[in-house]
């Protein structure tokens, strides 16, 4: 398996935004390599955005909101297991140098962050095709988005970069575990029982 380029994972990250209902359909990468894991993350990220959005409602019952809460931790804790995957899979496929620079940022998380970059830029976009909006709001939208896909290129490529820098021996990172306390009953006080 060779390592992905930016270009390729971003080319997911809309073609698969651009399927209507993609993020509920099942998973179009099999196997449990290193893209089977970019889609898995891209995907929690998709649905993370629909229940943040959804949890700003105003015309809802706090137990929605709640519903929202407890579904955004759920996504939250699977995306960066996803995070971790990539990393563990990327990592099988560079030379080892305990020699290199440490990056502090994995190429897992530089995935998820051009995966919510794509996002934003997908929302953003639909926001300059408003016909309900005015001028204003538009022009707006117009400049945020050429901001967002500056962003996003220039992200993707410290991605390439960095991928390019591991494979040559001067980089590395580390699969870093998030432990996630809240989410799990063990850790969490108000869940194991303890008193504060």
């Amino acid at each position: 398996m060779s390592l992905p380029a930016s270009i390729e994972v971003v080319e997911l990250h809309d073609n698969v935004l651009a399927q209507p209902d993609w993020s509920t359909a099942a998973p179009t990468a099999h196997g449990d390599g290193v893209w089977a894991h970019i889609e898995r993350n891209h995907r929690c990220n998709c649905h993370l955005w629909a229940e943040e959005d959804q949890a700003r409602r105003r015309d809802v019952p706090d137990s929605a909101i709640a519903g929202n809460k407890r579904n955004i931790d759920g996504f939250n804790q699977r995306r960066n297991d996803a995070i971790e995957k990539i990393d563990e899979s990327l990592l099988a496929l560079l030379p080892v140098s305990d020699q290199a620079r440490l990056n502090s940022e994995t190429a897992g998380a530089m995935v998820d962050r051009l995966s919510i970059l794509s996002l934003k830029v997908f929302h953003m976009r639909i926001q300059t095709e408003r016909r309900d909006a005015d001028e204003a709001h538009l022009e707006t939208s117009r400049a945020r988005l050429a901001r967002l896909i500056e962003q996003r290129s220039d992200l993707a490529g410290c991605f390439d970069a960095l991928l390019a820098d591991c494979v040559a021996g001067r980089a590395r990172f580390k699969v870093y575990r998030q432990f996630k306390m809240y989410n799990d009953p063990k850790f969490n006080p108000y869940l194991y029982g303890a008193k504060r």
